[in-house]
């Protein structure tokens, strides 16, 4: 069956296939919203990136208060595969937090903790600095439940006043400034899809 010169329309308007894929790493500012459009006037991720390209969607979220690594593609098949919460895609945050982080803290942070009655997955978190007030901490998760990492902290009374993604998988932020976006390497790409 030849379907190269069908034409598809969606409300009147022509629908053209993506025929490159684009693979773009962000680094997300505090105060943006991980969304096309707001109805509320908020910076979203879209402003950052003075690139035009068609069918550009972000891979996952970050919230309005969280900064760091967001990739953003039209290669939907790629956006599926590192999103869905099957794939167990690592994601590591540099995480400040109030308080003391006792070794009990720390193990039940690890462990996981109830959100919503349902159990966190086990996480990696390591101490890399305790303070008098405030720590702080590396945390990889391999869910992305909705303010995941906040609400973790929330479960075992810290408040976190600090979050930025640093790594998802073994791809990092490593060279952007905040606002700064660049391409993805072709063996980062590789990479990805090998996710």
């Amino acid at each position: 069956m030849e379907t190269s010169n069908d034409t598809v329309t969606v409300d009147g308007k022509k629908i053209v296939p993506v025929s490159k894929f684009t693979y773009i790493m962000l680094y997300k500012p505090k105060g943006c919203i991980t969304s096309v459009s707001d109805d509320k006037g908020r910076k979203t991720v879209y402003d950052y990136i003075d690139a035009e390209v068609p069918h550009l969607v972000p891979v996952g979220r970050l919230d309005y208060d969280t900064e760091g690594l967001l990739l953003l593609t039209n290669d939907g098949e790629l956006v599926n595969r590192l999103a869905h919460p099957s794939g167990e895609v690592p994601k590591t945050y540099l995480v400040r937090a109030e308080g003391q982080f006792p070794e009990h803290l720390l193990a039940k942070l690890r462990k996981g903790v109830e959100i919503d009655g349902v159990l966190t997955k086990r996480s990696k978190v390591k101490l890399l600095e305790q303070g008098d007030t405030e720590a702080k901490l590396s945390v990889t998760i391999t869910e992305g439940r909705n303010r995941q990492i906040r609400r973790m902290f929330e479960a075992v009374e810290r408040n976190v006043v600090f979050l930025k993604r640093v790594a998802i998988g073994d791809l990092r932020l490593g060279g952007l400034s905040r606002g700064g976006w660049r391409y993805l390497r072709d063996e980062e790409v590789e990479y990805l899809k090998k996710l």
